[in-house]
């Protein structure tokens, strides 16, 4: 029998790696593309009958019933919401609703549907907040600092009480930064990435940034969807965390960034105090022995090979035609 996922966000950086994996095993994927699916659409375009679009909203209750219960099925990924931490200080109220009630609302729809689906909640690093310990595991202190940590934690716990009370094999991936060429420049590694390829075509002089001492843990976002699938596959749900286990700073990706295109980021990074925000968390690091352990499950890119990625796509992306 062929398996079928449902993923919502699934035109996103996440969704889209998911999708290649799932198609690669012989699933059928069903996707809720959200607002803007141009470039999805066009990478998945050769896939044929095996991707399904359907339309659902997180913020509309009915909408996901009717999904849940047309597709059936098997496993369920939740990619969707407003992924920018920076973003969730103008819209709190919308962030709490997208991220936080909204995965209440899917819950929902899979307990009275499709009670046997497997799902996953893409959880987040954001959720520690100030951490207590370095580096974080499972069973470190809930204590987020920004309103996108705020909602994140708020249906990390949804996510375990539904599995608790109800049965639902659900688990919550706790992923710490994850990039990859689709970062677009609304995320600082985007940014960055961007940043240093417009400077080095001619097309910009500098780049202005925010905080360049915060430290994250930063993987490539297709091992982590391939640890989101490893979850679903084993026999009981569980939370992990979903990291490399090594910190790096802004400054640090600066520097790997310029220094891939010859450039000496000093030379034009600057810092513009617009940019910093209310309430940071300054360091960020995981640690992922349950899923190394539980799942055997490793990360197979580094933080240098990620940059350098990104970096590349970028310049490809913002060189004229010949």
């Amino acid at each position: 029998m062929t398996k079928r996922a449902l993923i919502t966000g699934v035109a996103g950086q996440d969704g889209t790696y998911l999708t290649e994996l799932l198609v690669a095993q012989g699933y059928d994927v069903f996707g809720m593309l959200g607002p803007a699916p141009g470039a999805f659409l066009d990478r998945i375009a050769g896939w044929g009958s095996t991707f399904h679009a359907v339309e659902a909203d997180l913020r509309d209750a009915e909408s996901l019933r009717s999904v849940v219960s047309e597709v059936q099925p098997h496993e369920v990924y939740n990619f969707a919401g407003i992924s920018s931490v920076g973003q969730s200080w103008g819209e709190a109220t919308l962030v709490a609703d997208v991220n936080g009630v909204g995965v209440i609302r899917l819950l929902e729809a899979i307990k009275e549907c499709s009670p046997s689906a497997h799902f996953c909640q893409a959880s987040s690093a954001e959720i520690f907040g100030r951490p207590s310990e370095w580096p974080q595991n499972e069973r470190t202190r809930v204590c987020p600092v920004s309103p996108y940590g705020d909602s994140k934690a708020y249906a990390h716990f949804a996510t375990s009480t539904y599995r608790d009370a109800y049965g639902i094999h659900a688990s919550n991936a706790i992923l710490y930064n994850h990039e990859s060429p689709l970062r677009t420049s609304a995320f600082v590694t985007g940014k960055i990435a961007h940043g240093a390829a417009s400077i080095k075509l001619g097309l910009a002089e500098g780049l202005a940034m925010g905080n360049l001492d915060v430290q994250r843990d930063w993987g490539f976002a297709g091992d982590y969807v391939r640890a989101m699938w490893l979850m679903l596959q084993a026999e009981s749900p569980g939370d992990y965390v979903v990291a490399t286990g090594i910190a790096h700073s802004v400054r640090e990706m600066c520097a790997v960034a310029f220094g891939h295109l010859g450039l000496d980021y000093q030379e034009y990074v600057s810092v513009d105090p617009q940019f910093f925000r209310p309430s940071e968390a300054e360091v960020l690091v995981g640690d992922a022995s349950k899923a190394r352990e539980m799942l055997s499950w490793t990360p197979t890119i580094d933080f240098e090979e990620v940059v350098t990625m990104m970096v590349d796509a970028a310049v490809e992306q913002l060189t004229p035609p010949a």
